[in-house]
């Protein structure tokens, strides 16, 4: 991939993440559902801490809760600012499309829960029992790099009561899949997929892949 397809590629997936975050943020109230499927709800949840909710405090008693939300918040600038390299320079060496695509995929949703963390705080009022504000008159609910990230797509696949003959945990209550998410978070999980599930191909050299062509064609 090209580095202007690259870009445009980042830029359309950086456009879905904010439109539908900011959508959900204007028209939900913090905690409400609706209802797409049985098993796909969209549901309002704001995330301030690190993957599935956690938060750094959590590990370490004597840093605050906003203290850590900023350390975190400058981690992940830190972070995107070493794929972003990655990726130029994968795209500089002309790295196989799977590679470029699947750092592309990451970068993308990385900074697609930055700017909500480094931003919605002051472009937003709160979402507790009322629809957000773009730009409130009394200001944001929080401060620059305080904001918290915004999560809709909820699939509860199934939830029951598990059969009594599943070692360990027959008999308990169950469900299936609990975390609520975003489409930078998508694209993140994906592009890290790639990279694992399509490891050869993802890091093969230009030169390699040249030689493995030319011994295709001769066969």
């Amino acid at each position: 991939m090209s580095l202007k397809k690259t870009i445009i590629f980042i830029v359309v997936i950086l456009l879905i993440d904010q439109i539908s975050k900011i959508y959900i943020k204007t028209n939900f109230i913090l905690g409400e559902s609706e209802l797409v499927f049985n098993w796909f709800q969209i549901h309002f949840v704001e995330n301030d801490g690190m993957a599935w909710g956690t938060k750094i405090s959590d590990f370490v008693s004597f840093i605050s809760d906003r203290t850590a939300k900023l350390l975190l918040t400058l981690f992940r600038i830190v972070a995107v600012t070493g794929i972003g390299y990655w990726l130029y320079k994968s795209i500089g060496e002309k790295r196989s499309r799977l590679m470029i695509l699947s750092i592309a995929l990451i970068f993308a949703g990385a900074l697609g829960n930055i700017i909500d963390s480094v931003f919605y705080g002051v472009l937003f009022s709160h979402s507790d029992g009322m629809v957000a504000e773009v730009l409130p008159q009394g200001g944001g609910y929080d401060s620059v790099f305080h904001g918290k990230v915004v999560d809709m797509l909820y699939f509860p696949i199934w939830d029951g009561v598990l059969p009594e003959w599943i070692p360990f945990v027959g008999g308990e209550y169950f469900s299936f899949f609990d975390p609520v998410f975003n489409v930078a978070d998508v694209a993140i999980s994906t592009g890290i997929g790639i990279l694992i599930f399509f490891n050869k191909k993802v890091f093969q050299k230009p030169e390699e892949r040249i030689i493995q062509t030319y011994i295709g064609e001769e066969e």
